[in-house]
């Protein structure tokens, strides 16, 4: 329980993160180099502050530097793109096409990490992609060209994960947390400086900064939920993203989910239920196996 309570949280910070930074950028006008910026010096000095300057050479040690730079460079890219979706499309849309990561993930890992799928988890991911198909209609109505931006936030972001996946027997998650940073703090910032925008009064530099804090507290619950359970009891609450991001469409830009966008963000999340269940009975049946093998005949 205290696991699916901190990935509800981390969900609920992811919320406030996106529902910011939109509104920075369509209400405040900020430009969008300045708030991605600030999303990542805000958590890259609250690490700072909070392991202490002397730990910062301890963070900088790792068995795997190029994975972890280019792993830094896909989570800058994932969060500008989904930055710039967040300008002209809802919150619900962007989290509807976030939640082909999964299955995105599951068709990379074969020709990447080894790790092939059946034809039951092919199945489940083509149906999980007509899902994203029904929350679009194309053909029956205008496709914004920001949806591209979502996809390549999506897709990024996936990639982002199998490098997580591979650099979790070598690095330290403090270790891997503080690289994923780079990228952003210091790529970002001539970008930022050139077309920076003063924001307006003590309320636009609060949401400025608190994008950092939202960001940084919301991975550490989400790491720290999974030191408590295992990732298939906690990853399923992930999908409440759907409700804590539309809840933040509709209190801050009164915008609600259509019906069609439910339908095709419900086909999305059984397919990626159905993928994990399918994950579940195969790390079953292979602990069986080890511990058939390791047990002496008698």
């Amino acid at each position: 329980m205290r696991a699916i309570g901190l990935m509800c949280l981390a969900c609920a910070l992811f919320a406030c993160l996106d529902t910011t930074a939109k509104y920075l950028a369509v209400v405040a006008e900020l430009p969008m180099g300045q708030i991605v910026w600030m999303r990542y010096l805000g958590q890259f000095l609250g690490m700072v502050l909070a392991f202490g300057l002397l730990a910062v050479p301890r963070l900088l040690r790792t068995q795997k530097l190029k994975a972890q730079i280019v792993r830094s460079f896909l989570l800058l890219t994932s969060t500008a793109c989904n930055f710039l979706a967040l300008r002209h499309l809802r919150l619900d849309q962007t989290t509807t096409i976030g939640f082909l990561t999964p299955l995105t993930v599951a068709v990379l890992a074969g020709p990447i990490l080894g790790e092939w799928i059946g034809w039951r988890r092919a199945v489940a991911i083509v149906v999980g992609f007509s899902g994203v198909v029904i929350a679009l209609r194309p053909g029956f109505g205008e496709i914004h060209p920001a949806f591209l931006f979502a996809f390549a936030s999506m897709v990024s972001y996936a990639f982002f994960s199998l490098l997580t996946r591979h650099l979790a027997p070598y690095d330290s998650a403090e270790v891997t947390l503080f690289y994923s940073l780079l990228a952003g703090t210091f790529l970002a910032a001539p970008f930022a400086l050139v077309q920076w925008v003063w924001p307006d009064g003590a309320l636009g530099w609060a949401l400025l900064i608190s994008t950092g804090f939202y960001g940084g507290l919301g991975h550490y619950l989400f790491i720290l939920a999974h030191r408590y359970a295992p990732a298939s009891t906690v990853v399923p609450f992930i999908y409440i993203t759907l409700i804590t991001h539309s809840a933040g469409g509709y209190l801050v830009f009164g915008q609600l989910p259509d019906r069609w966008t439910l339908m095709g963000a419900a086909t999305v999340v059984l397919s990626g239920l159905y993928l994990l269940h399918r994950e579940r009975l195969t790390a079953r049946a292979a602990a069986v196996e080890i511990t058939a093998k390791a047990t002496p005949n008698r």
